[in-house]
């Protein structure tokens, strides 16, 4: 649920901040006010593409920023996918468009990308307008199928795991049957690296043991002189801390003999005394062992040059060497024994492919069963919308191989039929904007109603309908309202309108309107209380003289709806 948003130097919006609520959120104001303006900007948060030309003239970067209510779990396995950190049950997102240069994202004030705001967009909300975007629904095979399955509680993970499966098989039993020319290249290829790597006879971390052996050999005169001189200082010389400890415990435990308050004094030296000279013999061992050894020397640089010119073929560390000299072996054994093995993966290839069609069929059952209830639920939800329209959905698809994939083999129209005696047609092509926008809200109360008597209260989402009054009043735009009230029962829901009879529903009423201030046009956006809401619903109705029947006209509406 969207919380907060904030724009600032964006288009007409010079700082605007807007606190949104649960339920019914109107946006009403004057025509060119930047109410759709304001949309665009929310529309930026959920990964849409920026342009510069938003940018505020006179300013040189624009912000976008939105805090929005989340359920943590629904978006932690993406944030961790993308190492950003979550916030609890808010999520902060920010954007920043800059003239002549690259814009920036942030997700919980951390540098992130478009791609993650893309990603978390279906977990927060969707934008429905006349723009692009609202058509991009009804083109997009992938949202058709997710909106189904959404309704019928149709889980593809299973299938997706088993089709996972049966590619991976796919992929091996056909690497295996190569021609035959491919295979002996590979034979070729696979035993000569494999041979490479066993000669090599690598250890894991052997190459930073042998790093460090060479610094020592490197600087094996500088390390001697300086392990030496330290030995000397602490130990052999007559002017060495050891002796100077022992003359100073001497006096100390002479001392003690009279004033027992320095026994303590005299051990603590002591200890010292002996950690100086454990260090001492322990350099005096360190000097002894380093010899000076071209010959070792030359033998560490060639096994390193040795071992680097494995990680420039086989991989960047030693553990990545020696992880694809066994993966070959295993790749050479099953060409050794290729028969067997490709037996053995048509089998397995015979089940994994039962499992998937048995999994998809199901789920195929699932949609059609799910199409058929959700067809009439919405053609009733269309026709309460002044549409006088037929719905129909078609689930179809084909279970030939050729036709497999994650979120199993079916392809999913919606179909409107705008007209009496007309043939159902593409959503896309029959309606217009107004009645896709109808469409579009139909779909999405039957869905959301649907998830709430199943699962009780559901997690919300922020769901935005811009204009979506377009070619509509009277009765019609009544209904409207009444569904967006219903849609927001279990979803937020924000609307941009003009009509007084969408408006008078509002849990929320915003009004968005422009001022001349030093010279330039502002864009304001503030909640209106009951006396203004009654004012602003009356300007709707009447126009720019506000009448005293359009004021009874609008308590009226409000009173009746509110």
């Amino acid at each position: 649920m969207l919380l907060e948003l904030r724009v600032e130097n964006y288009a007409v919006i010079d700082n605007v901040v807007v606190e949104f609520a649960p339920g019914l959120n109107l946006l009403t104001g004057e025509t060119g006010a930047g109410k759709s303006i304001l949309i665009g900007a929310l529309a930026l948060l959920l990964g849409e593409k920026a342009s510069t030309e938003v940018i505020r003239h006179g300013t040189d970067k624009a912000v976008v920023a939105g805090v929005f209510e989340i359920e943590e779990k629904r978006t932690a396995s993406i944030l961790e996918a993308n190492g950003l950190d979550g916030n609890g049950n808010e999520l902060i997102l920010r954007r920043e468009i800059v003239s002549g240069g690259k814009g920036r994202v942030f997700v919980n004030n951390q540098a992130a990308t478009v791609g993650v705001l893309k990603q978390l967009a279906p977990l927060l909300g969707t934008i429905h307008s006349q723009s692009e975007s609202m058509f991009a629904f009804a083109f997009d095979a992938g949202a058709r199928l997710a909106l189904l399955d959404s309704f019928a509680a149709a889980g593809t993970q299973a299938v997706a795991e088993a089709f996972a499966l049966w590619r991976g098989l796919h992929r091996r039993i056909a690497e295996l049957e190569h021609g035959e020319q491919d295979r002996l290249k590979l034979v070729d290829l696979w035993s000569f690296q494999k041979k490479e790597i066993e000669q090599a006879q690598l250890q894991p971390g052997e190459d930073r043991q042998l790093e460090g052996e060479k610094r020592v050999l490197m600087n094996a005169e500088r390390l001697h002189a300086a392990a030496a001189a330290a030995f000397e200082e602490l130990y052999e010389g007559d002017a060495s801390a050891s002796a100077a400890l022992r003359n100073a415990i001497k006096h100390i435990e002479e001392l003690a003999k009279f004033d027992e308050k320095f026994l303590d004094s005299a051990a603590a030296l002591d200890s010292a005394r002996i950690t100086a000279e454990d260090i001492g013999v322990t350099l005096r061992d360190y000097a002894e062992a380093i010899h000076a050894s071209p010959e070792r020397l030359a033998e560490l640089e060639d096994r390193l040059a040795a071992i680097d010119r494995l990680k420039r073929k086989y991989g960047h560390t030693l553990e990545e060497i020696i992880a694809y000299g066994q993966d070959i072996s295993c790749k050479l054994n099953e060409i050794e024994n290729k028969d067997e093995v490709l037996k053995q993966l048509h089998r397995e290839l015979a089940a994994a492919a039962a499992d998937y069609l048995e999994r998809a069929q199901t789920l195929s059952r699932q949609r059609y069963e799910a199409a058929r209830r959700l067809e009439k639920l919405v053609e009733s939800e269309v026709n309460d919308l002044a549409m006088k329209a037929r719905f129909k959905i078609e689930v179809s698809g084909n279970d030939d191989e050729g036709h497999w994939s994650a979120d199993g083999f079916d392809r999913v129209a919606y179909l409107v039929s705008a007209n009496p005696g007309d043939p159902p047609g593409p959503v896309e092509d029959i309606a217009s904007g107004g009645e896709l926008s109808r469409v579009m809200l139909a779909l999405k109360v039957a869905v959301a109603q649907s998830g709430v008597s199943r699962k009780g209260q559901r997690p919300v989402l922020t769901l935005v309908f811009d204009e979506i009054d377009t070619g509509i009043g009277g009765r019609a735009a009544e209904a409207v309202g009444r569904k967006l009230k219903s849609l927001a029962q279990a979803n937020q829901v924000l609307c941009i309108t003009h009509l007084p009879q969408i408006a008078s529903f509002a849990d929320h009423h915003y009004l968005i309107e422009k001022k001349d201030s030093g010279g330039r046009t502002r864009t304001h956006v503030r909640p209106l209380d009951p006396p203004e809401r009654t004012q602003e619903i009356a300007r709707m109705l009447s126009g720019a003289k506000v009448t005293d029947v359009a004021l009874k006209n609008a308590a009226q509406m409000l009173k009746t709806n509110g």
